[in-house]
């Protein structure tokens, strides 16, 4: 195995990760973004408008995305052992 081979593996996985974090925390950002400005805009300052709304969407996200994701991850998966399985 060489150096080269660890780094590209490595490389991969943490795309991989990104790819598929991404959804998810996107979901969350925007609706922190759109309860700030609301908050901002009424003067409310109530914690749990701020977590509810994010959970929510991020569920929400997690659930619409949950095919794609596991393809990504099934792709990634089979490419790490079909990579093994040519390791000399």
């Amino acid at each position: 195995m060489t150096p080269e081979l660890v780094i590209e593996i490595g490389r991969k996985a943490v795309q991989t990760v990104l790819m598929v974090a991404a959804p998810m925390l996107l979901s969350g950002m925007i609706v922190g973004l759109i309860v700030s400005i609301f908050q901002a805009a009424t003067q409310i300052n109530e914690q749990t408008m701020t977590f509810v709304p994010k959970i929510v969407a991020v569920l929400v996200a997690l659930l619409f995305f949950a095919p794609w994701i596991m393809n990504t991850l099934i792709i990634f998966t089979n490419g790490i052992f079909d990579s093994i399985a040519t390791i000399q």
